[in-house]
């Protein structure tokens, strides 16, 4: 079942029972899918690596909305992030965990023959592409400068 069918499902379940926040978070991805479709070269039609690539923006969009909110004592605007990162999170890939990472990373850094921190462009080229949609960016990037300082 395509994205765009899971969303409707759901949408149409969530406005059965009533959970607004459900429903918000399912509206935003369902505009982002419009949007992906109607953007130049698309042909109206969005391949599953766009959506894993919409889903994740969105993701960290949230991430970094609920962070600031969380920082500013907004409470009620963190609430609404955190609901909303939670149904996006159903769409996406399982995430890995640190350990899992990181042994990816030493493997990584062992197959680039990377010794020292000034090879962090190296690993991380090579990082971001196999760990795509599996892992934050931010978190290979803290993780990558840890084992390259060793």
């Amino acid at each position: 079942m395509a994205l765009e069918e899971k969303i409707m499902a759901e949408m149409k379940d969530a406005m059965k029972s009533k959970n607004e926040a459900v429903l918000r978070g399912l509206r935003a991805i369902k505009a982002e899918i419009i949007k992906a479709k109607t953007d130049p070269g698309a042909g109206g039609v969005i391949d599953e690596a766009t959506e894993q690539k919409f889903l994740q923006k969105m993701m960290k969009q949230r991430r970094d909305s609920y962070d600031i909110f969380v920082q500013q004592g907004r409470q009620d605007l963190a609430a609404k992030e955190k609901e909303e990162m939670e149904v996006i999170e159903k769409f996406l890939p399982q995430q890995l965990s640190e350990a899992e990472i990181k042994e990816a990373l030493a493997k990584i850094i062992a197959d680039t023959g990377a010794s020292s921190p000034a090879d962090m462009g190296k690993v991380m080229g090579v990082a971001s592409k196999q760990l795509a949609g599996r892992a934050d960016g931010k978190l290979i990037s803290t993780l990558v400068k840890e084992l390259l300082a060793q």
